[in-house]
């Protein structure tokens, strides 16, 4: 309630510099104000402005934590590019046969049958990593990435992990968190961050990796296509995507098993003071006296 209530103000406005889009076809966030169930996915009015502009027609490929080599994907999966011990902190193998899955809309329940997981079954990669070892970032990452500079990172601490991504495929939303880096490519900042096509040209130019949750809320397969955006974490509205792993609510970076990040929540609390801050100083006097 706090952090939608200090948010509020913010979206339904441009940031960033981003272009807004128009299109009706996709879907408006929704930003909760309580904590009832809100549905995922509202006609869009071509009158509001959204955060982030949609990477449009991208083709999604399905992959797991704990999945190991192929031909198609020679990475192991029990390791992310930022998590030395993903499936063990996941709680086990993310196995992606429907026959040992939950995948139930009454109940919201969308994970593996053998285990509670502990982080967030709603995941994705995409191709772009920033950092470059333990001990700093790529050189453009502070250039490129808009949240960069509000975030504030130590050196070689990535800002990626954990941002909230909405996924539509024509019929339905969901939301997940960046987890991982892929498919193929983990530089391509041109079209993670600009818009441009993908670098990829394998498996259909695939430039989205999506988990096993998303692929049984979406009914969305390997190969198909899907538009997707980052949002804030206060725009994401209650779902199955946040039954597990968000113990720390609002914090766009998950904590592990272990509890909350006092110091991780702080600097999310800092960084949408700055976004209110940011806006009000765009105000023209007209708004301030109509109470815009």
């Amino acid at each position: 309630m706090f952090l939608a209530a200090l948010v509020f103000p913010l979206f339904g406005t441009q940031l960033f510099g981003q272009a807004a889009t128009t299109r009706t076809n996709l879907p408006r966030v929704v930003i909760p104000t309580s904590n009832r169930p809100t549905a995922p996915v509202r006609p869009v009015n071509p009158a509001n402005g959204m955060l982030y502009p949609w990477r449009q027609n991208i083709t999604a490929t399905v992959f797991w934590i704990g999945e190991q080599p192929t031909q198609n994907n020679p990475t192991p999966n029990d390791k992310s590019s930022w998590d030395q011990a993903w499936k063990q902190n996941f709680g086990g193998y993310d196995d992606p046969d429907p026959s040992a899955r939950i995948a139930d809309h009454r109940t919201g329940e969308f994970r593996p049958k053998g285990f509670t997981p502990r982080l967030n079954p709603f995941y994705i990669a995409l191709p772009y990593n920033d950092v470059a070892g333990w001990s700093r970032h790529k050189p453009e990452a502070s250039k490129v990435i808009p949240w960069f500079s509000r975030v504030a990172p130590k050196p070689g601490k990535t800002v990626l992990k954990g941002r909230w991504v909405q996924i539509y495929n024509g019929k339905r939303s969901c939301y997940a968190q960046w987890e991982d880096c892929g498919p193929w490519e983990t530089d391509d900042w041109q079209y993670v961050f600009q818009g441009k096509q993908p670098r990829n040209r394998s498996n259909k130019s695939a430039a989205i990796d999506i988990s096993p949750a998303i692929r049984d809320y979406l009914d969305l397969q390997s190969g198909e296509k899907c538009h997707w955006r980052f949002v804030e974490a206060a725009q994401v509205p209650y779902g199955p995507w946040k039954k597990y792993g968000q113990q720390t609510p609002g914090n766009n970076a998950p904590v592990g098993p272990g509890g909350q990040d006092p110091e991780a929540q702080r600097r999310y609390l800092e960084y949408l003071r700055k976004l209110r801050d940011e806006q009000y100083l765009k105000k023209s006097k007209y708004d301030m006296e109509n109470g815009r």
